[in-house]
């Protein structure tokens, strides 16, 4: 009798690119499956409880990817699209946006390589020395989160728009706080 094998066998080792204009689509279901609506419940990055309506359709996304002086990075498995974020060229310093891990891979490790991987682009394309971002201030746990990979908060934040698009504000007051971390040595 042979020796059984795993069935399961190992998923692809991930994978990173740019994304092109065929991509949108994929993206925006994505992001709004990670961020909105029942699906989000199952990560931790859900703001269900916070905002209603779509985070973003495939023609926004679609004009991130084509703008000027930005891009979306992608982190596939395989063929599969399991993660992205929004990287924008600025004078003082790179910006990081609408970062996602499908919900149901979330807590693997796969934003922490996404965003080193994303760090490490802007560094060596762009020659950028410093990455900032926006996070809702009530989510101390996704602060908490991106703190552990060294952003600090800057004592800066700004009103969350009555409207962004189709989302909408469930709660009143949402701030966002602006993080940093130096990319430099």
């Amino acid at each position: 009798m042979s020796p059984t094998r795993d069935s399961n066998p190992a998923p692809p080792p991930l994978s990173f690119r740019k994304a092109r204009a065929e991509d949108a689509e994929r993206i925006a279901h994505l992001v709004n499956s990670a961020y909105r609506g029942d699906s989000s419940r199952a990560g931790w990055t859900t703001e269900a409880e916070l905002i209603d309506g779509a985070r973003t359709n495939p023609q926004e996304i679609l004009g991130l990817i084509e703008g000027e002086g930005s891009l979306i990075l992608l982190c596939l498995r395989g063929d599969d699209i399991v993660g992205s974020v929004y990287l924008q060229r600025r004078a003082a310093a790179a910006y990081l946006g609408l970062l996602v891990v499908n919900p149901q891979l979330q807590g693997a490790g796969i934003g922490k390589q996404l965003m080193a991987a994303a760090e490490t682009l802007v560094r060596t394309e762009w020659g950028s020395t410093k990455m900032t971002m926006t996070v809702i201030s009530v989510r101390q746990e996704l602060i908490a989160f991106y703190e552990r990979r060294g952003y600090r908060r800057i004592g800066e934040s700004h009103p969350f728009p009555a409207s962004i698009g189709a989302s909408i504000p469930k709660v009143p007051g949402l701030q966002f706080e602006v993080l940093e971390k130096s990319l430099a040595g």
